[in-house]
């Protein structure tokens, strides 16, 4: 199966509904099989004591998805035929976007929250799970509630949850003890925020990563850009492309010659004298 890339949009959408539809189109065109949005609230996000002290986080209300957007964006995906995501990150926001969602995603610091998980299984759609700074025990707890609250389909990515990952710390490893503990054999991927092409190889190539998650920012004028951490279309384009042209030399594994090669087949040495091409060709052969 194809790897599945999944454009996410974060907060790089400010709050603009064209560019929310051209972020859509973008993914789209190369070649994701979803894009995803993120749905939350700054005053149902920290607590109020944080709010009160921090003018920084404040100004994170400036990042915030208008859920009137959310019609036209599911919209826009069906006519371009891409997966909408997106994670919730306060309750209501679960059946808010249910009407329109075909996966949901559960951030890597909303792990904790059982009630959240909750909410998320019972609606019976696919669940993508970063797994960040969580240990395998907190996971096996995670896995657990979603399958007592009837999730079936569950894929896990490994993150390291800083924005951006030092390349020595993605621990891409992680990804083989994730898919293999007892609780957790399932779709296991990468959730990149190291924007080096090496790593997304690395995790599809070595580590079978079904899924890989990259921050997405149209033009370098997204909120979220500067901090480092998301990759330009014309960044990800050729990563995507090279993933696309591994995946289809991987070929059925017999040792036989292939098509390309039988024009050559006959212009080995021949084993009677040492010399090329067989002797059957040798004498037929016309300049």
């Amino acid at each position: 199966m194809s790897v599945q890339f999944v454009a996410e949009v974060s907060s790089n959408h400010n709050q603009d509904l064209s560019r929310c539809t051209a972020f859509v189109d973008r993914a789209a065109g190369l070649g994701c099989w979803g894009v995803k949005f993120q749905l939350f609230r700054v005053d149902k996000l920290f607590a109020p004591e944080i709010l009160e002290r921090s003018s920084e986080h404040r100004a994170r209300r400036a990042w915030e998805l208008p859920v009137s957007f959310l019609p036209e964006i599911a919209a826009r995906c069906q006519q371009r035929g891409i997966q909408f995501g997106c994670t919730p990150f306060y309750l209501e926001a679960v059946s808010e976007l249910l009407p329109f969602v075909d996966f949901f995603k559960i951030a890597s610091y909303e792990l904790l929250w059982d009630d959240l998980l909750r909410a998320v299984a019972q609606t019976g759609k696919t669940v993508v799970i970063s797994t960040g700074m969580a240990n395998l025990s907190e996971l096996s707890h995670v896995s657990k509630v979603l399958r007592e609250n009837g999730m079936q389909q569950v894929t896990w990515l490994h993150c390291n949850s800083s924005y951006p990952c030092p390349i020595e710390e993605c621990n891409l490893a992680a990804m083989d003890r994730i898919r293999d503990s007892s609780a957790n054999k399932r779709d296991t991927g990468w959730s990149d925020h190291s924007v080096n092409p090496g790593i997304i190889y690395a995790a599809v190539f070595k580590h079978d990563a079904s899924m890989i998650e990259f921050h997405l920012d149209l033009d370098g004028t997204g909120a979220e850009y500067k901090i480092g951490h998301c990759w330009l279309p014309e960044q990800i384009a050729p990563v995507i492309r090279a993933v696309r042209d591994g995946e289809r030399a991987e070929g059925d594994g017999l040792k036989i010659p292939k098509s390309s090669e039988r024009a050559d087949w006959d212009w080995r040495r021949d084993p009677s004298d040492g010399l090329r091409p067989m002797k059957a060709v040798r004498e037929s052969f016309l300049t």
